[in-house]
């Protein structure tokens, strides 16, 4: 009996033990989203959700899900999908859903394999679209209408901006049309009866667009923490708004709701101080609407319109380019919750024409404050420089001057919190570089730049920093004010802290990356500073001097972008920006949105353009969503069709070509290989994209169209560019070689009759038999490189089509080698010389700007090649993973991760082990001990 009783409870514990190991593996899910957007989500069209899940053992999966989608406050269900039998846990398409202000909550439980269903998730909010239709009461409204401002309507080349005529354009401007304005309205709240102190019934909506950006106060307390809101755009053809629930700010009985206005992007005069371009859509505008239900289902819906008041603004100058000076004392007393500003009298605003784009609400993520450095250090500065600092940099330098070495380049403005009497200014000046003098130093990246703050004198002490401009900086200026602890004879303002807020769009970082060379591990460190202070509303090039969507580092660094953030719904704006600038012949700018043209040289160029066609694609292999692709497909094909009317023989022979090539000269015009090779290839690329766009959009006759087009452009491209019997293409150099390589458009063992035979052939552009050209053309490629030290000379656009056809083609060890020292070209001399974000040249000394991210295309071999986090061929949506390190040189461990859609892939890898994170909703293969492992989701060791 007693071995009986130990038998039963060794079962028991066994039964209760798998029990255990059951519920705690049981699914949990994680991470709603629609539309890419977590936390409140808002939608213009159709509403896709999707989902992460989480478990306690490996090789758990959906096997089922059931949606529900209710209307918030109501509760009242709208969509129950019951129960679906998919292990499809991203893009489900909900129904069409009709607008209420409150918005619903959609909630997700599923199934695992064992058939248990996992608990509900916590539900996602999700709001839509305003519609503002013709019917809408909410009007645009301002200081002053566009008739009146006398604003010259259209966009002119930056040549033109010095010249006398272009100056009588914009002689007779109301200068009132640049400033910053304050617009407040009053309303009142019926219903609103919490019970219990609970807002649980009750939902307010603040739907807005102030233009150029805003910032908007209800009942005195800001709402958001979004900076440059909206994000800029192409205002003629769209024009983005932004929702807010604002039911903690709203109170019952009189509610006030004031709006700061200022310029931005929309609204651009040069003004006395630095700016890149002058174009205008119309002065400073609002439109907004404030919708509450209450109990009961009682409504109140507040609009902007003729009853709203113009009040002075505290911004005193404002310009995305030329900074922002502002005066504390101007400030609404409203918003120090002082209640005597009623019958203020202020004049009331006018109705006035807004821009002519589609409003739609911003889906994309919101640029914010996302870091904030405290000062470094301190720098020395003698007053005996005053003179020759000033006639450096072309202002009065003041003799109170301070300067401040912040540690990090960024994009950003500074803030300061600061004590003194009313009416004593602070005058900040930033730069990335320092005069001989050691004062701020802006020659190379747009002057006169600074910003001004004016006290309001309050005792306890005052914080600001601008809302309406930023700049590329590592460094501060302070005139005007002393630090806490100084001397203080002229009893200056006493700043008491000074801190520079690193500004950027808040896409969430899902990377990191770390190995055991310590170069590489600050190279990608150096590239992300560079990345994050150029994500603004568009991906510019920097964050200073031109702010501009320059598109080619969009797809040339897309893999980066795509392993580093989160950019499900980030990229689609970024294209939406490019068929909004698209011509009607087809032609994509540079540059998008186009608020200014550099020319026909620097307007039209191939591998810019072509971001329209291959950011769509890399989206879709990241992703596994073909939206970009099937939404946008007509404008693709319009601009190859621009391309082939540019063509001569199948040759486009355009464009900037590889840009910033690398040789013993300033960086420029590409001076390496031809353009028309760059341009063509760049054309080719496009044509092989377009006919799988074609066959994912079913236009059969257009694949078939574009493929025979695609053969004639390959051969034309052949015959013109190929040296068969050398075995190299143009000029030999490494662009040259590594385009074709890297498109698979080398010939083959089948050479086409066009082409000469190849002759057997020894030295570096031997063919072995069999292989055609391909071998000969490596060799080739590989020859040049040692040529040159074992060195790059590639550019902008070459760099990406050498690493990867260096990485595809088994050379590795050799792109390590050619850029693991700290010499010039290499990112190593940027950091030897001290770069916090990446440079525009290879030389710092010689660039103009410190923060650019164009040659940061070595982050996609760092994560896909060494860290060897990458998908199985022909597969899409980083599913069907493939793990395969790749430890090259001296490298003795590498530690990377990225999140995919169905969470987080992780790698830990030696040279004697590796250690695996695959999220649930996925597979992998796992290359270890010589082998390949085929796994499911969980945590793998080998």
């Amino acid at each position: 009996m007693r071995n009986l009783s130990l038998i039963t409870y060794h079962l028991s514990l066994l039964l209760m033990l798998a029990f255990c190991h059951t519920v705690s593996a049981r699914l949990t899910v994680t991470n709603q989203t629609c539309n890419y957007q977590r936390g409140m989500a808002v939608v213009n069209d159709e509403a896709r959700v999707g989902w992460q899940l989480a478990a306690d053992a490996n090789d758990e999966r959906q096997t089922a899900y059931q949606i529900v989608v209710r209307e918030r406050i109501t509760g009242r269900k709208v969509y129950d999908s019951r129960r679906v039998v998919s292990q499809q846990s991203q893009h489900i398409l909900l129904p069409r859903l009709a607008y209420v202000s409150q918005g619903y909550e959609w909630k997700v439980r599923v199934w695992d394999a064992q058939g248990k269903a996992s608990e509900w998730s916590s539900g996602q909010t999700l709001r839509l679209a305003v519609p503002w239709g013709r019917d809408a009461k909410a009007k645009w409204i301002g200081a002053i209408t566009r008739e009146e401002a006398r604003i010259p309507q259209g966009r002119w080349s930056n040549e033109v901006f010095k010249k006398d005529s272009f100056q009588q354009k914009w002689a007779g401007v109301d200068t009132l049309s640049a400033k910053s304005i304050c617009l407040r309205g009053r309303f009142s709240v019926r219903g609103f009866v919490p019970i219990g102190g609970s807002r649980a019934k009750i939902d307010a909506q603040l739907a807005i667009c102030g233009l150029g950006h805003y910032v908007v106060y209800l009942n005195g307390e800001r709402i958001g923490t979004d900076d440059f809101a909206p994000l800029w755009s192409e205002y003629s053809k769209t024009t983005y708004y932004n929702i807010y629930d604002v039911t903690e700010q709203i109170r019952g009985g009189i509610n006030e709701i004031v709006v700061v206005l200022g310029n931005g992007f929309y609204n651009v005069q040069r003004g006395d101080r630095y700016s890149k371009l002058q174009a205008s859509f119309g002065p400073p505008c609002l439109l907004a609407q404030v919708d509450v239900v209450a109990r009961k289902g009682v409504r109140t819906t507040f609009v902007t319109d003729e009853s709203w008041e113009v009040m002075p603004s505290p911004v005193t100058f404002n310009s995305i380019y030329g900074g922002e000076s502002y005066d504390a004392r101007l400030m609404p007393r409203l918003l120090f919750k002082d209640p005597s500003t009623q019958g203020s009298g202020f004049p009331l605003a006018k109705v006035m024409e807004g821009p002519s784009g589609e409003l739609r609400v911003q889906e994309a993520p919101p640029v914010r404050i996302m870091e904030r450095y405290d000062v470094a250090r301190r720098l020395p500065f003698s007053t005996d420089s005053l003179e020759a600092a000033s006639k450096k940099t072309r202002r009065a330098v003041d003799a109170s001057v301070m300067l401040f070495d912040m540690g990090q380049n960024l994009a950003g403005f500074p803030e300061l919190t600061v004590r003194g009497k009313a009416g004593q200014k602070v005058t900040m000046l930033v730069s990335e570089a320092l005069t001989p003098q050691g004062v701020c130093d802006q020659s190379q990246t747009g002057r006169q730049h600074y910003y001004e703050y004016t006290l309001r004198g309050n005792p306890l002490g005052e914080k600001w920093h601008p809302s309406f401009s930023y700049y590329g900086f590592r460094y501060i200026q302070v005139e005007g004010a002393v630090m806490e602890g100084d001397a203080n004879p002229e009893g200056l303002p006493v700043i008491r802290r000074l801190q520079s807020c690193f500004v950027y769009n808040s896409a969430p970082e899902v990377s990191s990356f770390e190995c055991s060379n310590d170069l590489f591990t600050r190279t990608h460190r150096l590239i992300e500073r560079a990345e994050r202070s150029n994500m603004q509303a568009v991906l510019t090039d920097c964050p200073h001097r031109e702010k501009l969507g320059w598109l080619e580092q969009d797809h040339l660094c897309g893999p980066s972008l795509l392993y580093n953030y989160a950019m499900g719904a980030y990229i689609p704006k970024i294209i939406r920006d490019i068929t909004d600038t698209q011509k009607a012949n087809g032609m994509v700018p540079t540059t998008a949105p186009q608020y200014v043209s550099f020319g026909n040289l620097f307007d039209d160029s191939p591998e810019w353009g072509s971001t329209l066609i291959i950011l769509p694609f890399m989206y879709y292999e990241h992703y596994g969503d073909s939206t970009l692709i099937t939404r946008n497909y007509g404008a693709m094909r319009r601009y190859v069709d621009y391309l082939t009317s540019r063509s001569d023989d199948g040759i486009v022979s355009h464009g900037l070509g590889d840009w910033y090539d690398y040789g013993p000269w300033r960086a420029g015009f590409s001076r390496n290989t031809p353009v028309p090779l760059v341009a063509t290839a760049h054309y080719i690329y496009d044509l092989q994209l377009l006919t799988r766009a074609a066959r994912m959009t079913g236009n059969s006759a257009d694949e078939r169209h574009y493929q025979s087009l695609l053969t004639t452009v390959t051969d034309a491209f052949n015959r013109h560019f190929f040296h068969p019997d050398s075995c190299y293409y143009g000029t030999n150099s490494q662009a040259s070689n590594a385009l074709p390589l890297y498109l698979g458009i080398v010939p083959s063992p089948q050479p086409s009759p066009s082409l000469h035979p190849l002759p057997k052939q020894g030295g570096s552009g031997r063919v072995l038999e069999g292989q055609g050209w391909v071998p000969g053309v490596l060799q080739n490629l590989i020859a040049d490189i040692r040529a040159h030290g074992t060195r790059l000379t590639t550019g902008d656009v070459g760099n990406r089509y050498l690493f990867q056809a260096l990485a595809q083609n088994g050379q590795s060890e050799l792109l390590y080698t050619m850029l693991n020292h700290y010499e010039t070209p290499g990112y190593g001399y940027q950091l030897s010389q001290g770069a916090t974000t990446l440079t525009e040249q290879w030389d710092p000394r010689q660039g103009s700007s410190q923060n650019h991210f164009m040659m940061g295309q070595i982050d996609e071999w760092l994560f896909r090649t060494v860290a060897g986090i990458g998908q199985q061929q022909g597969t899409v949506g980083m599913q069907q993973l493939e793990i395969a390190p790749q430890l090259v040189g001296d490298l003795t461990w590498v530690k990377a991760k990225t999140e995919t859609l169905y969470g987080t892939v992780a790698v830990y890898a030696t040279r004697n082990s590796i250690a695996v994170d695959i999220p649930i909703g996925c597979t992998a293969r796992i290359f270890a001990n010589g082998e390949w492992h085929e796994v499911g989701s969980g945590h793998w060791e080998y």
